[in-house]
């Protein structure tokens, strides 16, 4: 698994992914975690297949006891379906979660770390030296779906949005946005289902001041691929099978 520091101020944004030993079957997916001096949070820690090599790349940046946060912005079993053996590893944590999944989250075997419901406005997760926003993303492609935004760092972790289907190897930001678009259109088409939920995202999103979008797949977006991509995704017609 690759660690790349996407951020470093007073605080890190570390970015854990290209799971170059997972099964060809299983989707690759990004995991991201926010370190201060005291505090961490892990956002969308992973499937079960993944807890070992995350555990393990998670303990590189801070001892277990400063793993205090964790975030679910979804119910998906791809970025999730650890948190069972992350509240046996962390049973002092707190899950932030939207409190419309919480009777499907449990699922997962969550039974020591306490759940923080989210309502449908989103909220905030305040990690001492940085408070971060928590923003409604519905339907995008969950029916209660939130996304993490860093209004000191400019980063939005967009969940399933801007997401693409590629191999473990793949760089880690968009190099040419054109020739990535091929590897987006089918995802978003397919799994977003709503182009009002679609724009009411997208006006939400284009107030803030983002430098870095860091989706859940593939490659992250950074300075003007970010505002490529949302003209993009606006003409986009979503929420279409065959």
């Amino acid at each position: 698994m690759k660690m790349t520091n996407i951020y470093e101020g007073s605080y890190q944004w570390i970015m854990f992914g290209r799971d170059e030993n997972k099964p060809d079957n299983i989707i690759d997916t990004n995991q991201y975690m926010v370190r201060t001096a005291k505090r961490s949070l892990l956002i969308d820690p992973g499937g079960v297949e993944l807890f070992s090599p995350m555990l393990a790349a998670v303990l590189h940046y801070a001892p277990a006891d400063q793993i205090t946060d964790l975030f679910a912005s979804h119910q998906d079993p791809d970025i999730i379906s650890s948190l069972g053996l992350w509240d046996q590893a962390l049973p002092k944590a707190k899950l932030h979660a939207s409190d419309l999944w919480e009777g499907f989250i449990k699922h997962f075997g969550c039974e020591s770390i306490e759940y923080v419901p989210i309502n449908d406005n989103g909220g905030t997760i305040n990690l001492d030296e940085v408070e971060l926003q928590i923003i409604p993303a519905h339907y995008m492609h969950s029916s209660a779906n939130f996304n993490i935004y860093d209004p000191q760092a400019k980063i939005l972790m967009s969940g399933d949005v801007g997401a693409a289907l590629e191999e473990p190897d793949s760089p880690i930001f968009v190099e040419n946005f054109d020739l990535h678009i091929e590897k987006m259109r089918f995802f978003h088409q397919r799994w977003m289902p709503s182009n009002h939920a679609k724009k009411v995202w997208i006006d939400r999103v284009r107030e803030l001041d983002i430098d870095i979008l860091a989706p859940q797949h593939g490659r992250m977006f950074k300075g003007d691929d970010v505002n490529r991509f949302l003209d993009w995704f606006e003409t986009l017609q979503v929420g279409t099978a065959v």
